[in-house]
């Protein structure tokens, strides 16, 4: 390997190097709050959906990804993607919502789905649809959402 005294070689290597553990280090932090969050979105959302919204399971899931969006909001603000934030907080907290209310509807379509077009009506399967799938697909929408919308460094994402 050619060894050159370029200043610029050396920052570029330097970046390069610790891109690839800086992404997984912010993947993992991610996934941890996104779990918190889970967490709160599954505990109020069963508890709703088996005590005071017994058939209401769409309200019940808008309200448990609701009370689960300001645990998300404050756990990616201040640890996931605290050294990318360049907006001012209303901005922020603008295009958070924004993102969150289109990850709502991925998890709400699902159900939708699952309950009324599929006609699959149990509590199981309510989980498995909105817990599940809409999970899966509303996280990896959030996740690029988040890191190249909401918290960009406005040369990385979209423009300010």
């Amino acid at each position: 390997m050619l060894q050159t005294n370029d200043p610029r070689s050396s920052a570029t290597q330097k970046r390069e190097d610790t891109a690839v553990p800086s992404r997984f280090s912010q993947l993992v932090t991610f996934g941890a709050v996104g779990l918190v969050a889970f967490v709160v979105d599954f505990i109020i959302y069963n508890v709703l959906l088996l005590g005071p919204l017994d058939h209401n399971t769409i309200t019940a899931k808008v309200i448990s990804v609701t009370v689960a969006t300001v645990v998300a909001w404050l756990g990616n603000r201040y640890l996931t993607f605290r050294a990318h934030r360049t907006r001012p907080v209303w901005r922020e907290g603008v295009l958070f919502a924004i993102s969150n209310l289109l990850g709502l509807g991925i998890a709400a379509l699902c159900l939708f789905v699952s309950h009324y077009v599929f006609g699959f009506v149990s509590p199981i399967a309510d989980n498995i649809a909105a817990n599940g799938v809409g999970l899966v697909l509303g996280t990896t929408f959030r996740y690029f959402s988040y890191r190249y919308l909401v918290f960009s460094a406005t040369q990385e994402g979209f423009p300010a």
